[in-house]
């Protein structure tokens, strides 16, 4: 299955939940692609120290999971794209979410 998953908040716990998430799906088979907007481009300074996001984040790349981050929200909060988290468009939004089995929003 192909899930796409968006990220709106920038509530450690819920962005957390939703990589632990993720990364599970990728190890039941599924292809999984992230998109961060609005709050959701916050996710990497999210770390407390209940909730590792960060970490979670990393975990989900390295298994083969793509997070793509809104470029117009980067710039809207004066954040810069990362390895983990390249600046991308509407157009990605859209082609996850056309190509996607189900999407999930958090």
């Amino acid at each position: 299955m192909k899930l796409g998953i968006i990220i709106y908040s920038n509530d450690s716990e819920t962005v957390w939940n939703a990589f632990r998430l993720s990364s599970f799906s990728l190890k039941k088979s599924d292809e999984v692609e992230v998109f961060l907007l609005g709050k959701g481009v916050e996710s990497e300074t999210l770390d407390t120290h209940k909730f590792n996001v960060s970490a979670e984040m990393k975990q989900f790349i390295e298994a083969g999971g793509k997070i793509y981050a809104c470029g117009t929200c980067l710039k809207l909060r004066e954040l810069e794209e990362t390895e983990i988290c390249p600046v991308s468009t509407l157009f990605d939004l859209h082609k996850i979410i056309s190509e996607s089995d189900k999407i999930l929003t958090f």
